[in-house]
């Protein structure tokens, strides 16, 4: 009979197998990454985050001013956004006409294109397939659009997005950028737009206070949809599976610290790790490598699971990956694999063991003072009972929980 981290591992395999189509204010969307990540160097040297889309106003001047759309054109290179800022993948703009912008007098042109800029990519066939009132979060923070269709007539269905209506679908589209003319513009956004219903009334000053505060995780799931995607391209789709299955906690967090295994090293054995997943993110710090190799021995890295936590076992030493940084006895094996403003994820060679607090002594007693760990008390020989693997032994002496936990509760 198979194991159950076989079984867990296998129903994983197929889930990754199917696309996961989350809402499209969420982790929904079609989501192409600028630039793929690239395998690290043996010696290796760490690397800053992707730029943003610094060239953003190259791409999108030309085609809206080819497109007719002057006014928009004209205020690309006035565009500042907390999102743009850090988002270098594909967007979407909903395009009102030269006369629609100029009809406003009081309206800022760079604001109304921020409030119709969308990242990531949405056609008009793929607008159609969203359920009535569905969100799609604009390049302006906290504020978003709200998509509508009715049964039209031979030409099809129309869409609208916050009661306008798209008279021209699909004006451009290159895989990096989708225009659509719209029928007029929308007026200002409010900060609860990404919560209220279609028809709802205005929201009170209270309300948009408390909108407001929120607004910062926007940026957070962006970063996570874009970490999704260039997980899934870099062979860690077991992970980009997971993270969208926990799409929902990790969307709350400020940011965050991933340690990875990659789909090869799962079918090689790392089957424990499709089932601790959360054990192996550390919330709210985003820890570069670089910053890892200033952390002391000992150092305490909370993580996902309640109650437990990673170690830093050994401390950098040197200037080169193979320098002895251990986190709970295993080593990074490609750092900084993926890693924006909000998302950073290491790869390891095989998932972390759970230290028991026996193990405190092979630390040598330097525990940080906010240690989760009681004094170890001693075993009758006076030995440690732990899980450890060092250069002497190599990985082989590493081991993981063996207790079967379900798929969904522990990824």
């Amino acid at each position: 009979m198979a194991s159950p981290s076989l079984l867990h591992l296998l129903a994983a395999l197929l889930l990754a197998l199917v696309s996961f189509p989350g809402t499209a204010a969420g982790a929904g969307g079609h989501l192409q990454p600028a630039v793929a990540s690239s395998p690290s160097p043996a010696g290796f040297s760490p690397q800053p985050p992707r730029e943003p889309a610094q060239q953003a106003a190259a791409i999108l001047v030309p085609v809206l001013s080819n497109l007719g759309f002057q006014e928009l054109a004209m205020a690309v290179p006035g565009l500042s956004s907390p999102l743009l800022s850090v988002w270098s993948g594909p967007i979407t703009i909903f395009a009102p006409s030269d006369d629609s912008v100029r009809s406003c007098i009081s309206c800022s042109p760079t604001r109304i294109l921020r409030e119709h800029l969308v990242p990531g990519l949405f056609s008009h066939v793929q607008l159609s397939t969203l359920a009535f009132g569905t969100k799609l979060e604009t390049s302006s923070p906290g504020r978003c659009l709200t998509v509508t269709s009715t049964a039209g007539d031979a030409s099809g269905v129309k869409i609208f997005v916050d009661g306008v209506q798209i008279t021209r679908p699909d004006l451009f589209n290159d895989g990096r950028v989708i225009v659509h003319g719209i029928q007029g513009f929308v007026g200002p956004l409010s900060p609860l737009s990404c919560n209220q219903s279609p028809g709802q009334s205005p929201p009170s000053q209270d309300e948009i206070a408390s909108a407001s505060v929120h607004a910062g995780s926007t940026i957070v799931r962006l970063m996570l949809r874009d970490a999704i995607v260039q997980l899934k391209e870099s062979g860690y789709s077991i992970l980009a599976l997971a993270m969208r299955v926990k799409y929902p906690e990790l969307s709350t967090l400020q940011n965050m610290t991933i340690f990875a295994l990659d789909d090869a090293a799962i079918f090689a054995g790392g089957h424990s790790y499709v089932t601790n997943v959360r054990f192996h993110v550390v919330p709210n710090r985003l820890l570069m490598y670089a910053d890892l190799m200033k952390l002391r021995a000992g150092t305490i890295l909370s993580t996902l699971v309640h109650g437990q936590s990673l170690v830093i076992t050994h401390a950098h030493t040197g200037d080169t990956i193979e320098s002895g940084l251990r986190i709970n006895y295993v080593p990074i094996s490609r750092p900084d694999v993926v890693c924006n403003l909000k998302v950073v994820v290491h790869s390891i060679f095989l998932p972390f063991p759970h230290l028991l607090p026996s193990d405190m002594p092979l630390l040598g007693g330097v525990i940080a003072a906010d240690s989760i760990f009681e004094p170890p008390a001693q075993t009758p020989a006076g030995v440690a009972s732990t899980v450890f693997c060092d250069a002497a032994v190599g990985l082989r002496g590493c081991s993981a929980p063996t207790s079967p936990v379900d798929f969904d509760d522990s990824l």
